[in-house]
């Protein structure tokens, strides 16, 4: 059957045990009123409620064309009693006279899933003291968890409860305290296993996790614990989630997941050779230019391989030899030119630096796009092929860069794979993320100009700022199409044995503000080859700081203080929007802060708690040219937190700028938003440890992203006006998401600046999301955001990586 119903997950009811939820989509929505779905145990029909839902799915999984469903159907099947009988419950889908089976499972099996405690252990993670296991279960009584070693010793752990709305979503029939997600700690001799047991009424279970095995057991204990997680877990809730969490949980270096990853993903010969026979409207020419000195002969010819096995034969290879006049290379490059006419070789009789070693080539390319290539490192076959596909498909690009990862000295291991942000100019400020595989258009090379000299070791950096500065369209093609070759004397390896690349990388990044007229101060980091910009501006406008209030008057006082009293800015004042706060106290504190504070205006918000409306309100007392929403459960850590906002958010492409948040225990709460993470939106290195650098720097680097928490938000007065405010339809949950995603619509960047810090003690004025109502309102808030926003979810966040999972936050592969 074609376009047939296709099943997500399946599960009972977590508190009515006689109903059985199939959930799942249509492969063909516009079909899907032609469709009938049977129920049959035996051969009886069972009655049936089908609920239709725009998909708020946490985890947008996809179908097998690579698209993801828009509606879900859950079918709740009611069953009678003594169903354990039956032989088999079928999910029967009837479409044209036409009859499939898409899922049935025996009574007995059905009898087992019903009295199981709903649970799931995610694996342990060993840490530098300890370990950590993740996990949740349904709690309708009170859970008890405990853990012991394999001698079945009681392990001392501590147990954080965390809010996780990809398991909220699963169970939409539960309250949030219901849904008890936790993660366990234990600091101590790391034991060979932990086992999990948890107790909820009459209702048990329990799960084993291998910590560390023996040498001998080792391989064939991983088999097992990820073969009985794997059976698990798609039982519970289906192959597709199954495939995209067994990628997450089985990251570890030990396994080469990468090595298994990249395979699956490989280019196959029957489509190289499709690739091969493919016309283009548009095939220009594509010159490589490749500075040669001393390659050792094995890199050289795997390089040279690697471009002459392109599944796109428009090509030519510009090689310099700027070994000097004794080259060790010149008969090897005197083979390659008889046997190819696309490849050439200048050879050079004094040696040369690498700029000018790579402005040689650049002088006999004379294809319609200039690529580069470093001497010893290799392309996918399909690499000149993906840029060709990109060109036609818009005209208007012209520079590309792509994802990289490394290759073992002996080219049979790949590693550290690079999955990189769609454009971001403030992140390629920070560091040089284009790296490889860059490929420019004629027109905008001799626009940029050649290589120089004095940037020699960041000369590529140098470069592509240069080009950027030009660029009509820049595009990023999300797939490995270059890979690195790790040298012991590499930047890539080995930092420190190029200290003078990093100055000069940072003596580009000062160039090019120079050039586009930013007044803005470079400094190197601790982190090689990762650059702070601290904007410099002569002009103090008024800043209107709006913060709402209920009660909490420590959380307030300490929050206005630290500016006061820390903060080295001064032009700013206070709207304190007051929020119906019930103590006598609270309104004593508002009388005494005005009197000593004349920057403080106290305003009365009379409605109910609705965040976007709250700041909408404080708005219209703001005198500022520049909003600050923010928390009042927050305290800045800098004291130039303000100027740090300042000076990116008066930029006229930027709209607002968002903050580095810390819990009060130093770990990270915000650094920057990935839109789609988790179903909604993720925090970036959400409670990873103070330092911490993020993928590839990012927690580190000033950079664009699609939105930053509210919690802290510095935003134009003219563009907050544009965009018509916050959405008074998303009263708690992702208003901020909501209005970053207006901003960057109207054309405006949302940046995250790292150097911004503050301590965000999280939401401590509002309580929990613990009761029915607010659970509901939840949901609702989910649906709204996604009918919203649905298109953008559906492309992917633009500064994360299609690549990489959604379903945490941790920057794994995504299958």
């Amino acid at each position: 059957m074609k376009q047939k119903f296709v099943i997500d997950s399946y599960r009972f009811h977590a508190k009515d045990r006689s109903r059985f939820l199939v959930r799942g989509w249509f492969e063909d929505e516009s079909c899907a009123e032609k469709h009938k779905l049977k129920i049959l145990l035996d051969n009886e029909e069972l009655p049936k409620e089908i609920e239709k839902k725009i998909n708020t799915g946490i985890a947008l999984f996809p179908k097998k064309d690579g698209n993801i469903p828009v509606w879900f159907y859950s079918v709740w099947i009611t069953l009678p009693e003594n169903f354990e009988r039956a032989k088999v419950l079928k999910v029967v889908d009837c479409f044209q006279g036409e009859e499939e089976t898409v899922y049935k499972i025996s009574g007995s099996k059905l009898k087992k899933k019903q009295i199981r405690l709903d649970k799931y252990i995610e694996g342990g993670k060993l840490t530098r003291d300890g370990f950590k296991i993740r996990g949740w279960c349904i709690q309708l009584d009170k859970v008890k968890i405990q853990v012991y070693d394999e001698k079945k010793r009681k392990l001392p752990v501590e147990i954080k409860r965390k809010r996780r709305a990809d398991i909220l979503f699963q169970f939409p029939e539960c309250r949030e305290s219901e849904i008890f997600c936790f993660e366990i700690f234990y600091k101590g001799k790391i034991p060979k296993r932990a086992t999990v047991y948890l107790e909820d009424g009459e209702r048990k279970g329990h799960y084993s996790v291998i910590l560390e095995p023996s040498t001998i057991k080792k391989g064939v204990e991983k088999v097992k614990e990820y073969s009985q997680k794997t059976y698990q877990y798609t039982k519970d809730f289906g192959m597709t989630n199954m495939m995209e969490r067994a990628i997450v949980k089985l990251q570890r270096k030990d396994l080469d997941l990468y090595n298994y990853w990249r395979k699956q993903k490989a280019v196959t010969k029957k489509e190289l050779k499709k690739q091969k026979n493919t016309v283009f409207p548009i095939q220009p020419k594509i010159s490589i230019v490749v500075p040669l000195y001393k390659t050792p002969e094995e890199y050289l010819k795997k390089m040279i391989t690697s471009v002459e096995k392109q599944s796109y034969t428009n090509w030519e290879l510009c090689l310099s030899d700027g070994s000097g006049d004794s080259s060790p290379l010149t008969d090897i490059l005197k083979n390659y030119i008889k046997r190819d006419s696309r490849i050439k070789v200048v050879s050079n009789k004094t040696a040369l630096q690498i700029s000018d070693n790579t402005n040689k080539a650049l002088e006999v390319a004379t294809g319609d796009w200039i690529a580069f290539m470093d001497h010893d490192d290799e392309l996918t076959p399909d690499a000149l092929y993906e840029c060709i596909k990109a060109i036609n498909k818009d005209s208007e690009i012209d520079m590309i860069y792509s994802d990289e990862d490394k290759v073992s000295m002996d080219g049979k291991e790949f590693f550290q794979p690079h999955f990189k942000s769609d454009f971001n100019i403030d992140m390629l400020r920070g560091t040089n993320y284009f790296c490889h595989f860059t490929v420019v258009k004629r027109e905008l090379y001799q626009q940029a100009g050649k290589l120089r000299g004095e940037f020699d070791g960041a000369q590529d950096y140098d470069f592509v700022l240069r080009c950027v500065e030009h660029a009509k369209k820049v595009k990023h093609i999300a797939k490995v199409l270059y890979h690195w070759r790790a040298h012991r004397d590499s930047t890539a390896e080995n930092p420190e044995s190029k200290l003078y690349a990093f100055e000069a990388g940072k003596r580009a990044v000062q160039a090019h503000y120079d050039r586009v007229g930013i007044r803005a101060k470079v400094t190197s980091t601790k982190y090689l080859g990762i650059y702070r910009s601290k904007y410099d501006f002569d002009e103090r406008p008024l800043v209107s700081i709006i913060i709402p209030n209920k009660d909490h008057i420590e959380d307030l006082d300490k929050c206005i203080s630290s500016i006061n009293q820390k903060g080295t800015y001064k032009n700013i004042e206070f709207i304190i929007v007051e929020n119906n706060s019930e103590k006598k106290e609270t309104f004593d504190y508002y009388n005494v802060l005005k009197q000593k504070n004349p920057k403080v205006r106290i305003v009365t918000w009379d409605g109910p708690f609705n965040y976007s409306s709250i700041n909408n309100f404080g708005v219209t007392f703001a005198k500022g040219d520049f909003y600050l929403f923010l928390n009042n459960d927050t305290e800045i850590i800098n004291e130039d937190c303000l100027e740090e906002l300042l000076g990116y958010c008066r930029r006229s492409d930027v709209g607002a700028v968002g903050a580095r948040l810390f819990y009060k225990d130093g770990t990270i709460q915000h650094a920057g938003v990935v839109v789609g993470m988790q179903g909604v939106a993720g925090h970036e290195a959400a409670g990873e440890p103070n330092e911490f650098p993020g993928y590839f720097g990012r927690t580190i680097i000033a950079r664009d992203c699609s939105a930053v928490t509210a919690a802290c938000i510095m935003v134009k007065r003219k563009v907050f006006e544009e965009v018509g405010g916050f959405n008074p339809e998303l009263a708690v949950a992702f208003n901020d998401i909501d209005f970053c995603l207006k901003v960057r619509k109207a054309g405006y960047l949302i940046l995250y600046n790292p150097y911004a810090e503050l301590y965000h003690y999280e939401s401590k004025s509002r309580g929990q999301e613990d009761t029915e109502e607010k659970i509901r309102r939840f949901q609702r808030e989910i649906e709204i955001f996604h009918e919203r926003w649905y298109d953008f979810l559906l492309k992917g966040d633009p500064y994360y990586n299609s690549n990489l999972t959604l379903a945490e936050t941790n920057f794994g592969l995504r299958l």
